[in-house]
């Protein structure tokens, strides 16, 4: 998912915030889209706003807003707590969404949300490649692992061309589907927390 002002990946990330948690940013590689990496840039920064603020809404304020813009607010309109403040409608709006997403998380039947096992979707099983040369074209480097393209490109959505350009030899680990693990047993699906699932 991309933002008209620029922000990508899982988390959101702006390229500047992207590269400042230690993600690398470019047209050819993108790590916002790295859902494993940008997820440890999101932890990070969640920690960094907490040790700053010290309040969990202030932090999900600052995340949506910026923090630079959260702080002066803070001090502008004498507010000790991000729910005191005057904001745009967007972010005051972001941060009842967590709430709820948090409430609904915690008590998905409460609110409609009955999922069987067989409505669930395991992580593909894939082997790890580590690559620190270039790969000139990705469409056969894919095709020699046995897997398209496309598929190739599902497994690394941080790959953003079609080919990767590495002058630096900086290692990269590819994710490369096994064959069988394109097919799934339902049965064999393990959700994250009991509470999401009836038998």
């Amino acid at each position: 998912a991309r933002s008209p002002a620029g922000a990508a990946g899982l988390w959101q990330f702006m390229p500047a915030t992207g590269r400042e948690f230690g993600l690398e940013v470019n047209d050819n590689v993108d790590e916002r889209y790295h859902i494993e990496k940008a997820t440890v840039a999101a932890c990070k920064y969640f920690k960094q706003a907490y040790a700053k603020y010290g309040d969990w809404m202030a932090v999900s304020a600052a995340y949506n807003a910026g923090q630079g813009r959260i702080s002066s607010q803070l001090e502008k309109q004498l507010a000790s707590h991000a729910m005191d403040l005057w904001l745009v409608e967007e972010t005051s709006r972001y941060m009842f969404r967590l709430l709820a997403a948090k409430e609904i998380f915690n008590n998905p039947q409460r609110y409609g949300f009955l999922l069987k096992r067989e409505h669930l979707y395991p992580p593909i099983p894939y082997k790890e490649v580590t690559v620190n040369t270039s790969i000139d074209d990705l469409n056969d480097y894919a095709k020699s692992q046995g897997i398209t393209y496309a598929q190739l490109r599902d497994a690394n959505p941080w790959l953003r061309d079609t080919s990767l350009k590495n002058k630096t030899g900086k290692t990269y680990i590819l994710y490369i589907p096994t064959q069988e693990g394109m097919y799934y047993n339902p049965q064999k699906t393990v959700a994250y927390n009991k509470q999401w699932v009836i038998d």
